[in-house]
């Protein structure tokens, strides 16, 4: 992990203090305004380009741990992020739907390296990478039609347009450019020389969004400071539960030490990056919610932090492996 990934939670908090310093400027939030999606569209090009969607078939050598995950992430987390939000935020609508968001997209990039920490299988993760990537893709829209529609304002054809241009066109963009750039000098030479500056690209340029972001919407945040806040519960509560489901889905289906490490990075991970592109489109009068959707940089990387401390300890301490004798009948 590379200085500014280390420290992404702080250069998340000074670009939030920095926002809100340059809002206080005349002409700054107008201009801060014309900025967020450019900025946005720049990471998630940085963000999609050192993932290998050739890769969709390997992940096929672990059906459990896969079908499994896909399952969590992609059925299990909405339900939970719609009581979440009915148990937590049911007088802030515009905070749900933040929430929603946040929590019905996978990670696609950090949980490999928290994975990596605690130890779990690496190349498992890597191959579930595409599927989140792809799923979530076609299924926030459907997700947010579904769930955010009853809460804010939200047209079909905005909706449609914010996927098309935020998505869509960053990833078809970052996949001729690494086609091309693999074509001509090799795959591992783009894993090797390209990818790993990528990541600091992406990380400043959402620091860059974050910061613009706040700069043209500060006075929604002075007016009600406490309520971006009020999201971090129920994100907390998310955390808490997801990771002892895994541990409790690991257990039940037999996963190695390995196995379930991989599968918690990655039903816990989240790609705060992605949904708060949409959000930024597709709710162009509700800036709580991209707003709301800046909580997950500020928390995913501690809390991941801890995840991975917690999994080792389970590993050194030898509890798991007296799950896994338990599952293959060795007591």
């Amino acid at each position: 992990m590379g200085v500014l990934e280390r420290y992404q939670t702080v250069l998340v908090i000074l670009a939030v203090l920095g926002g809100l310093a340059a809002g206080r400027v005349s002409g700054v939030p107008a201009l801060a305004e014309s900025l967020i999606l450019v900025f946005l569209m720049v990471m998630l090009f940085g963000a999609f380009a050192r993932i290998s969607l050739s890769s969709l078939r390997d992940a096929f050598g672990n059906r459990r741990v896969v079908g499994t995950s896909l399952a969590v992430n992609f059925v299990w987390n909405p339900l939970l992020a719609v009581a979440l939000g009915a148990l937590f935020l049911r007088d802030q609508p515009a905070l749900w739907v933040g929430l929603l968001m946040l929590i019905v997209t996978p990670c696609t990039d950090w949980y490999l390296v928290f994975t990596d920490i605690a130890g779990g299988d690496v190349p498992l993760a890597t191959s579930l990478l595409p599927y989140n990537l792809v799923l979530q893709l076609l299924l926030l829209p459907v997700y947010l039609y579904a769930f955010a529609g009853a809460l804010v304002s939200l047209p079909l054809d905005l909706l449609v347009e914010s996927v098309l241009l935020v998505l869509v066109v960053p990833l078809v963009a970052a996949t001729v450019v690494r086609r091309g750039l693999v074509g001509r000098k090799g795959e591992s030479w783009f894993d090797g020389a390209v990818a790993p500056r990528l990541a600091p690209v992406q990380i400043l340029f959402l620091c860059l969004a974050i910061a613009a972001m706040f700069a043209s919407q500060g006075e929604v945040v002075v007016e009600e400071p406490g309520v971006l806040a009020l999201i971090a519960v129920p994100v907390l509560v998310f955390y808490v539960v997801n990771f002892l489901l895994g541990l409790g889905i690991g257990r039940a289906l037999g996963f190695s030490y390995e196995e379930v490490a991989c599968f918690d990075c990655t039903i816990l991970s989240r790609n705060s990056p992605t949904a708060l592109a949409i959000a930024v489109v597709a709710f162009p009068d509700e800036p709580l919610i991209p707003l709301a959707l800046v909580i997950g940089p500020l928390l995913e990387l501690p809390l991941l932090s801890v995840v991975s401390q917690l999994l080792l300890a389970i590993r050194n301490r030898g509890w798991w492996s007296n799950v896994e004798r338990s599952a293959t009948g060795l007591d």
